[in-house]
């Protein structure tokens, strides 16, 4: 069993895991983490507010971003993953190069999260081989096809939700293949990516239709602007860290259809949006007392 799913088996609410970019250029705190001892001080922070799990990125997946090598990745994170591990925190990596994943779980990650379908197989090699999970999550096409990328359009999807299941079950059974065990696999659906602000928001509302797959469920609506677009539907959007408010919103909705985890920037907000939440339903919601999810 992998420590992610062993926190997962556990857990009494939703697993909260906290972004780390450690690039220059991501979508929201792009530079702001990429010497290591800021990274540290931030990571430190995040766990204490709440998370978990502490997803370190090396590579920006903003919409348009442009690919980063695995060696630059590598040379981004040094020995971040590792002083991470020691404050207790589980961390995961946020890549789709295979050469990054064997890097991060060696330094003692235990997860690996990919923005993209296509690697499942060599990503699911390797977490198997390190005993980690692999986060998958759905899109279409690379980060840099993604400015007015066509799925952006209502007619990119017929049912966003039944593609969405589809496509990502195809991609899981290609990692199954490469050795990756059933219960190290996570569904991310990808909110944001290669979909428009409607397909999104209907992937929150029926996020029980992706739960009902049988694998965890991660979600990843911070800051997106997907929020800002509901909000606003004509118009200039607000900016990444005026996104709070749909934030939490859109965490509450996904944990009542049942997500396992939320992956967020402000995670002492969205820990004490849960908290509220839970005592106003006398419960946490989304999870069934009687099992726990993967």
């Amino acid at each position: 069993m992998t420590p992610l799913r062993a926190l997962l088996d556990r857990r009494e609410r939703v697993v909260l895991m906290g972004v780390l970019n450690c690039t220059p250029d991501s979508f929201s705190d792009g530079g702001m983490f990429g010497d290591e001892a800021a990274a540290l001080t931030r990571a430190k922070a995040l766990f204490a507010a709440g998370a978990a799990v502490i997803d370190v990125g090396a590579e920006s997946t903003r919409p348009g971003s442009t690919p980063v090598s695995a060696r630059d990745q590598i040379a981004r994170l040094g020995g971040i993953i590792r002083a991470i591990a020691a404050t207790g925190a589980l961390v995961s990596i946020d890549t789709t190069q295979p050469e990054v994943a064997e890097f991060a779980l060696g330094e003692g990650a235990v997860a690996v999260n990919t923005v993209s379908l296509e690697p499942a197989a060599e990503l699911g090699a390797v977490a198997a081989r390190h005993g980690a999970a692999l986060v998958l999550m759905h899109s279409r096409g690379s980060m840099s096809d993604m400015v007015g990328f066509s799925v952006y359009a209502d007619e990119g999807y017929r049912d966003v939700v039944a593609e969405v299941g589809r496509e990502w079950s195809e991609a899981a059974g290609r990692a199954l293949a490469a050795g990756l065990p059933r219960e190290s696999l996570v569904l991310d659906p990808g909110l944001g990516f290669a979909k428009n602000a409607k397909q999104s928001v209907a992937i929150c509302a029926r996020l029980g239709e992706l739960c009902a797959l049988g694998f965890p469920v991660l979600v990843g609506p911070s800051r997106k602007s997907f929020l800002a677009r509901v909000a606003l539907p004509e118009g200039p959007l607000a900016p990444p860290d005026e996104r709070l408010g749909g934030t939490i919103a859109a965490v509450l909705a996904c944990v009542a259809k049942g997500a396992a985890i939320a992956r967020v920037h402000d995670v002492a907000a969205v820990a004490q949006a849960i908290a509220v939440d839970e005592a106003i339903h006398g419960a946490p919601r989304g999870i069934d007392p009687g099992r726990r999810h993967a």
